[in-house]
Parts: structure tokens; C-alpha cells; sequence
């Protein structure tokens, strides 16, 4: 705990968060500050509970709701920015902006997800290697995927209403926890479908509220504690919590003041050490930044994790085009070089099915954590961290480093690897084989010789440093 208290006061921040190419996340307008806004939690509830979820470093996200019934892009559709005109256009043809309003409402009477299978969802996740879980339980449409109180725009109220597991959070989360995850709440701080937050009687035009919040302080102030009711359900009725992952960054202060910390002080008094990610809205609130669809250009020293997409789309739809499984570890090796946490979404279909498409990826990442994941778990940052298409990370104690050769998509095994710096002591190990390899290290450049008939995927090396 000494450890990171002291990282509190030495701290130095810099940070560079650019898209990588295809990784660009227009549609969600995500624009974050730069490091020097990140603010270091003074909770040691909180701080160790941050040092446990950087150890886990790979997990899995779901967003699933009504929009997976047509297959269609999350909530967006509904908002009526000039950017999401088209999408909405093509989704329904002809439609009036008030009739796609109506057709998009409705959809949570024909969302009826008779093939969902919690316990089996955290088995495959399990075994693709994943430590923690981000789950939908809002997006900004407003439709609960858990039994709320305050609402009847729920799961538990449409034709699911009798399923076998009709309050899905509640089972999601139940069966993750006892696969070992760490268990995440999304939950959507806007919320489309309240008349608190867009009056039905206005006109939306934006993804704000649709009324002076100043001006209806008295309307404001039921949006308020609608939304505080709905996080003290979660943080009161699904079990042990340990991250509410807040979205609707444009929501803040002045005019959309939700009184945000008042909610999290509750929440920490039934969820001690809570970590909690006020996406994009740097402060007390925001323990770790989220970089959405892609990943920072430098290494950063303080708590961060991307959050990218399995497919071309956060929720599930029929033309999918997928990311390969080398991919996934090749990324995974490389946010966990620069520091940060990597969650992976998944979007199950209406039915509540996760596609075997998907599943073939997962496993073959599965896989490789079984034979790498002391190169990745429980890991930390090393100076020297990347090297052509090596990365580097180290124990936790700093005396023994792991060198993860990305191998790129396509290409075969080279029959020699190098890297400058990072001059190994004694033995290397290639952990796909647990043997030691040999290699020659001279003028600052390091070279591995691989032996032949290795499996053709990205490499992991252990070895102790000079």
C-alpha cells in the first residue's frame, strides 16, 4: 500500500492519446484531456482495489440491449445530431423522426432472449482467458437489463418477464463472480427514455437534455435522484461490485450536475473501494481513463484501459466483420506494454447467443494465455517497453522481464528475433515451451535464435535483466 501512495506524490504525467488508423471512434465523440487532468484516488480502499484490477488486464465487455434485436448501432439512432441521420435513414426508410422514435421504443416488446445462458457465457469467457467484466445495464436509450423499481422500460417487464433469468444483470453478474471475475457495472448517466431528461412533449435535437436544466430546476432535481435510485439498486440488490463504469461524458457540470459525488460516497458505503470510471470527465470521479477504440501512442503511469470491439459495431449485427484472434493478443501484449488494461466487447444476439465465430477467436486467445499469461497477468511496466514488434513488461518485483514478439497477421515465424535494450542476465526462456533458447546480445541488440517446429503465433520470452 506504501507503493502506491508513494506512486501519488512522484507521479509524472504524460500522456498522448492518439487513434490508431481503423481505430477511430468518430461516432462516439470521445475527446479526453490530457494526463495532467488524471486525479489519483486518496481512498486506500480504492487505491488497492485499482493495484487488484491492473493485475487482472484483460476484459470483457457486453453490450446488449433492445437495439440487438434488429442488429442495429446501440442507442444512437435515436439521436437526432446531424451524424446519426443517415444511419437512421437507412434503418427505416420513409420513417418521420417521431415514427423511427416509436419503432425504436417498441423494440423492447419483441426482446425476448430465450437462448441466454449466463453461466455459459462466463464459462467461454473463463476459458479465453478474461479476469473481469463490463456489463450493460443502461445504455442511453434508457432500457434496464435489470429489474428496476423506478422504471418499467426493463428487461424484467417485456416478453422476458418469465424467462428463467429475466433480471439478466442480476445472473450475468452471479455467474461471472463465481467464474473469479471482477465484476463491472455499465450504466448509462443519460437516459433518453426518462421524460426527466427528454421532455416528450420537446423536440430532441441533441443527445442533451431538451430543456434549460437552470430554468426547471424542479425537473432537473427528479432526473437526479431517478438516476442515484437506479445506481443505489445496483450497488444494493446484484451482489459484490467492484467498478461502476459511468458513460455520457458530455454530462457534467453546470448544467447537467448530477451530483455525481454524493452518489459515489453511497455507493462506497455498500460497495467499499468501488472504482469508478466517469468516462472523459477528468476529477475525483474518473479512477481510470478510457480510451475508446484505441490505443495510446506512449506508455502511461496511471490507471487506463481501451475499450475496442470485437466486430465493427459495440452491439451485435448480421454482417459482422470480425478481428482476428493474433490480433487480439497482439494488442493485448501491446496495452499491457504501455501500462493500461485492454477490455474486449462482444455484442450477443437478440436471442441471447454469442456466435461461434466469436467463440473460435476467444479460444485460440484462450489458448495462448494458458501458455503466456505470466507475460501479461499481473504485470507492470518497464522503461524500455517497446522494440520493433516486441514488447516488454515485468513482474510485478521488477527482477524478472517478459519480451512478447508480436508476430504480425499473416506472416510466418522468423527464424531469429531482436530487440535493442533490455539486455537479458543469464538464461531466456521461451515460455510457449518452457525450455531456454539460445541468443547472442551484442552492441545493445539482442538476438534469439528460435528452434524449429514452434507453433505459429506471437511469442513470449522470460528472462532476468542485467
Amino acid at each position: 500500500m506504501k507503493k502506491i501512495l508513494s506512486l501519488i506524490a512522484g507521479v509524472s504525467l504524460s500522456m498522448a492519446v492518439h487513434a490508431q488508423e481503423n481505430l477511430v471512434s468518430k461516432e462516439h465523440g470521445f475527446v479526453h484531456g490530457t494526463s495532467k487532468e488524471y486525479v489519483w484516488p486518496t481512498e486506500p480502499e480504492v487505491l488497492e482495489k485499482l493495484d487488484q484490477w491492473q493485475d487482472q488486464k484483460f476484459g470483457i465487455m457486453f453490450h446488449w440491449g433492445v437495439y440487438s434485436v434488429p442488429g442495429i448501432s446501440e442507442s444512437w439512432a435515436l439521436c437526432s445530431e446531424d451524424k446519426f441521420t443517415a444511419r437512421r435513414k437507412r434503418i427505416l426508410p420513409g420513417a418521420t423522426y417521431g415514427d423511427f422514435k416509436k419503432w425504436y421504443w417498441g423494440l423492447a416488446d419483441s426482446f425476448n432472449p430465450t437462448k441466454f445462458e449466463p453461466s455459459e457465457w462466463a464459462a467461454i469467457m473463463k476459458d479465453a482467458g478474461f479476469k473481469y467484466l463490463i456489463f450493460t445495464t443502461k445504455h442511453h436509450d434508457g432500457f434496464c437489463m435489470f429489474d428496476s423499481k423506478y422504471t418499467d422500460y426493463s428487461i424484467a417487464k417485456g416478453p422476458y418477464k418469465n424467462g428463467k433469468y429475466s433480471n439478466v444483470a442480476y445472473h450475468v453478474f452471479d455467474a461471472f463472480r463465481q467464474q473469479g471475475f471482477m465484476i463491472g457495472a455499465y450504466f448509462s448517466k443519460p437516459d433518453w427514455h426518462c421524460e426527466d431528461y427528454w421532455d416528450p412533449y420537446l423536440s430532441t435535437p441533441t443527445r442533451n437534455p431538451n430543456y434549460n436544466t437552470k430554468k426547471q430546476p424542479e425537473k432537473w432535481a427528479k432526473f437526479q435522484q431517478f438516476t442515484a435510485n437506479q445506481i443505489d439498486e445496483l450497488m444494493s440488490d446484484y451482489g459484490k461490485i467492484d467498478i461502476l463504469w459511468l458513460d455520457g461524458g458530455w454530462m457534467k457540470k453546470p448544467q447537467q450536475d448530477i451530483k455525481l459525488d454524493k452518489i459515489v460516497a453511497n455507493a462506497r458505503k455498500k460497495q467499499p473501494g468501488l472504482i469508478v470510471a466517469d468516462r472523459t470527465i477528468p476529477g475525483q470521479n474518473e479512477n481510470y481513463q478510457t480510451p475508446e477504440l484505441r490505443v495510446p501512442k506512449t506508455q502511461l503511469d496511471h490507471p487506463w484501459e481501451s475499450n475496442i470491439t470485437i466486430s465493427n459495431s459495440w452491439g451485435w449485427n448480421p454482417k459482422p466483420k470480425f478481428k482476428s484472434a493474433e490480433w487480439i493478443i497482439n494488442t493485448l501484449a501491446e496495452i499491457t506494454a504501455k501500462g493500461g488494461n485492454f477490455v474486449l466487447n462482444v455484442g450477443p444476439t437478440g436471442e441471447g447467443v454469442i456466435e461461434e465465430e466469436v467463440i473460435k477467436r476467444l479460444k485460440q486467445v484462450g489458448r495462448w494465455l494458458k501458455t503466456n499469461g505470466t507475460a501479461i497477468y499481473a504485470t507492470r511496466t518497464t522503461p524500455i517497453y517497446n522494440s520493433g514488434n516486441v514488447w516488454f513488461t515485468a513482474n510485478k518485483d521488477k527482477k524478472t522481464l517478459y519480451a512478447i514478439y508480436a508476430l504480425p497477421e499473416g506472416e510466418e515465424l522468423p527464424a531469429t528475433i531482436e530487440w535493442e535494450g533490455n539486455k537479458p542476465k543469464g538464461k531466456v526462456t521461451l515460455l510457449q515451451t518452457g525450455k531456454q533458447v539460445k541468443y547472442t546480445s551484442k552492441d545493445g541488440k539482442v538476438t534469439v535464435t528460435l528452434p524449429k517446429g514452434l507453433k505459429k503465433e506471437a511469442l513470449a520470452f522470460s528472462f532476468k535483466m542485467k
